[in-house]
């Protein structure tokens, strides 16, 4: 082989290498900035991360923002706080289902309203959540499998999601102010229960307790002072009624003075 084609060939050879060095850097720098047990994949054309059974405390940071499909299930995130998937503008699905989540803060959706068309919250340890959690979703949630406590607020939650199909039946109340609702789907219960017609109730009924105590206390002592004036203007008459003649019609005429 001729010195040139030797040196162009050992050129082609190092580029390869140099490429391929380059993108191997590239790749494992990428697979750092992941958390252990995270990896991106693509299905059925969609960016996917998944997270899957990775151990995680909390939602990871630097998921790849064109994220389709995120996979968060099987973990220990015990919250979810405000702007949680912000920088998540094109993801579709999220599946939190499996964790310890007992709170969700209002907002932790934000940012998601546009394309987020299935949310998965089931299975995890959910009591109360506000319906303001889930202002402006459009998803289907999935909020099957948490320990409810049936309430007016749960009911205005219900009212306010779309829930996931088949998923309604899951809904089952854990605690409740009746002991008779323990055990029942949460949507057979309300079909005869308004919660929320109760608590207003049970409010108004309270505010007319405490109008109607206020009230008694006001005229106890306006009872009080009236009884108090009459007691001393009986004691001075016969205080008056005891002074001679002359110094009672003193003292009298003195009161009258001051009176007038």
């Amino acid at each position: 082989m001729p010195a040139a084609g030797r040196v162009l060939l050992r050129s082609v050879t190092m580029w390869l290498l140099l490429q391929s060095l380059l993108l191997l850097a590239s790749c494992l720098r990428s697979a750092a900035a992941f958390p252990k047990g995270c990896y991106p994949s693509e299905e059925e054309g969609l960016k996917t991360f998944r997270c899957s059974n990775a151990q995680l405390t909390e939602v990871p940071r630097d998921i790849p923002n064109d994220t389709n499909k995120l996979y968060l299930d099987s973990n220990r995130i015990p919250f979810l706080p405000r702007d949680a998937f912000r920088d998540l503008p094109l993801l579709l699905e999220l599946d939190l289902s499996h964790n310890a989540i007992a709170s969700v803060e209002s907002g932790a959706f934000r940012g998601l309203a546009e394309h987020l068309h299935s949310l998965d919250l089931s299975s995890n340890k959910l009591v109360s959540v506000s319906k303001d959690a889930f202002s402006n979703l459009k998803a289907k949630v999935n909020l099957s499998n948490n320990p409810w406590l049936c309430d007016c607020q749960l009911q205005q939650l219900i009212r306010t999601v779309d829930l996931a199909a088949g998923s309604s039946g899951g809904i089952v109340c854990d605690s409740s102010p009746q002991d008779e609702h323990i055990g029942k789907a949460f949507l057979q219960v309300i079909a005869d229960t308004d919660f929320c017609n109760v608590y207003k109730k049970t409010t108004d009924i309270a505010m007319l307790v405490t109008m109607f105590g206020w009230f008694a206390m006001v005229i106890s002592y306006l009872v009080y002072y009236v009884r108090q004036n009459q007691e001393d203007a009986r004691r001075h008459l016969e205080y008056l009624k005891s002074l001679p003649s002359k110094q009672r019609r003193s003292e009298e005429s003195s009161t009258i003075s001051t009176v007038v």
